[in-house]
């Protein structure tokens, strides 16, 4: 079975021969210049062959051009700072207007991928765009406290600012519709938490922009995915979106994965806790989460990953441990 069969027939919740992996991390350093990021993104692909490829830019690489200043700090996800931002007053909001993808760090991550696609052609690897949702570009620009109290005080300002990055999303996405190998876009929510905030203010403030980006993707991207983060995610929200899988932290020893097929059609991502399992367990442990993942999950309408964005002080032993097991469950 090659990658793109044995992850269409596990979303289809059709037998496979064994069940889809994949890891990511981020890059920092390498993620400020574009054939860096390409060819460490590469590399990773060709050390453990995963199913699909989540291309990992820094976070911030669809604000950037707003003028944000962020430096490397040595963040254990690899995340960089924001020192400087560019929303202080909420009538800022108004002033925000769509980025171009034919100039700055769009255009950059879309020559990225281009790379990419080209080092792994005769692979035939899936290709994701990590991407942002508008809310967390805004958090972003603002910061979270200023961006919930703008949400609370200033709505209809906040949504100007959110209508102008649904459009800079849109843009970017339109730009990589012909780029060969990419076969989707893993797009990051950050607020569909209820210690964040209620369903109601997250289905009204949040909710509607995820759905014009993943409405207006083009229907030849097969693999679209959806990550949910935080300790207790809105997951009944997202069951109507048009993906292919919803990715999430799941907890170890609970019954998620089999009460998932009840929430939503779509497959689920996840399995693997990027901290307690992948960051801190043991080669002998993992073997031990992906076993009963797998059981859970009736290898069916299931792709093993981790959650969140990872670690770049993995070991490398659980990363090879995660693809040797898998091989082994077969």
């Amino acid at each position: 079975m090659n990658k793109r069969e044995r992850l269409e027939r596990a979303i289809a919740g059709e037998p496979v021969d064994r069940v889809p992996v994949a890891l990511w991390r981020h890059w920092p350093g390498d993620d400020q210049r574009y054939a860096d990021l390409a060819r460490s993104t590469v590399d990773f692909q060709h050390d453990y062959n995963w199913d699909f490829v989540r291309v990992m830019p820094s976070r911030h690489f669809q604000v950037i051009d707003y003028g944000i200043q962020d430096q490397w700090s040595g963040n254990a996800q690899g995340f960089r700072d924001i020192t400087k931002r560019v929303i202080n007053r909420s009538l800022a909001w108004t002033e925000l207007r769509p980025l171009s993808p034919v100039r700055g760090a769009l255009s950059q991550q879309i020559q990225c991928l281009r790379l990419v696609s080209q080092a792994l052609t005769s692979d035939a690897v899936p290709i994701l765009q990590t991407v942002y949702s508008p809310l967390v570009q805004a958090a972003q620009l603002a910061g979270r406290e200023k961006l919930l109290r703008d949400m609370r005080v200033r709505p209809d300002r906040l949504r100007s600012g959110l209508s102008q990055l649904v459009e800079a999303t849109n843009r970017f996405l339109s730009a990589l519709w012909k780029t060969p190998g990419v076969a989707g876009i893993f797009l990051v929510t950050e607020f569909a938490s209820h210690n964040i905030m209620s369903e109601t203010e997250y289905a009204a403030n949040a909710l509607p922009h995820i759905q014009d980006i993943v409405e207006n993707l083009p229907e030849h991207w097969w693999l679209n995915i959806v990550q949910v983060n935080g300790p207790s995610p809105m997951l009944a929200l997202f069951a109507d979106l048009p993906i292919q899988a919803l990715n999430w932290e799941l907890r170890s020893g609970a019954d998620e994965l089999s009460n998932a097929k009840s929430l939503f059609s779509f497959a689920s991502c996840g399995g693997l806790s990027e901290r307690a399992d992948l960051l801190c367990g043991t080669p002998a442990l993992l073997s031990s989460v992906i076993r009963d993942a797998i059981n859970r999950s009736e290898s069916r309408k299931f792709i093993l990953t981790g959650s969140g964005s990872g670690f770049i002080s993995t070991p490398i032993s659980n990363i090879r441990a995660v693809r040797s097991h898998v091989d082994g469950a077969a």
